[in-house]
């Protein structure tokens, strides 16, 4: 597996990283046997955003015996309230997930994430940003704090408005469909 310098970050990545969406929905022991197969192909960068129990239980099993070998990129904002994502900036809540992350990945510190504050204390190394907007991007970049930016290449929710509030970000095109489908069925007299 090739790696290549991460951002500012001087770190040496894989150029493939383990993507752990989803674990949630396989078996533990599958879980576990997948992030152990990614390591043995190389890979040593592991995106974490899911902030649910068994994603992150999941993920501290499979790298708890070879923690060095990984760089683990950790939301701040991807939060677990009511038994379901909840994606804030509140420190009520950014708190309590980011102890919950270091705890179920059975680590002191997380190499890439969000807060200068964290990154003074040693709980991070290095500041990162998520983010799906590029104007959010470009201005991250523009900062000089970020020392890397993970950007999603999905164009049907990239190109959209940012929003806080991701049920209401699609309401404007659903409702302009939903006007595209009455017209459509009107009649044509």
């Amino acid at each position: 597996m090739q790696t290549r310098r991460l951002g500012k970050t001087g770190l040496q990545v894989s150029e493939i990283g383990f993507g752990a969406e989803w674990l949630e929905r396989h078996p533990e022991e599958e879980g576990v046997e997948l992030i152990h197969y990614a390591a043995a192909a190389g890979i040593n960068i592991l995106d974490c955003w899911m902030p649910d129990p068994k994603s992150r239980d999941i993920i501290g099993l499979g790298i708890r015996d070879d923690r060095a070998h990984w760089y683990i990129q950790g939301h701040l904002g991807s939060t677990w309230k009511n038994g379901q994502y909840y994606r804030t900036r509140d420190l009520i809540y950014v708190r309590p997930a980011f102890e919950d992350l270091l705890t179920r990945l059975q680590t002191a510190y997380i190499d890439l994430s969000y807060v200068m504050e964290l990154k003074k204390t040693g709980d991070i190394r290095h500041i990162g940003l998520s983010s799906h907007n590029p104007k959010v991007a470009v201005k991250a970049a523009e900062s000089g704090f970020v020392e890397m930016i993970l950007f999603s290449v999905n164009p049907a929710f990239d190109m959209l408005p940012a929003s806080e509030d991701i049920d209401t970000m699609f309401a404007e095109r659903f409702d302009a469909g939903l006007k595209g489908i009455d017209a459509a069925r009107a009649p044509l007299y």
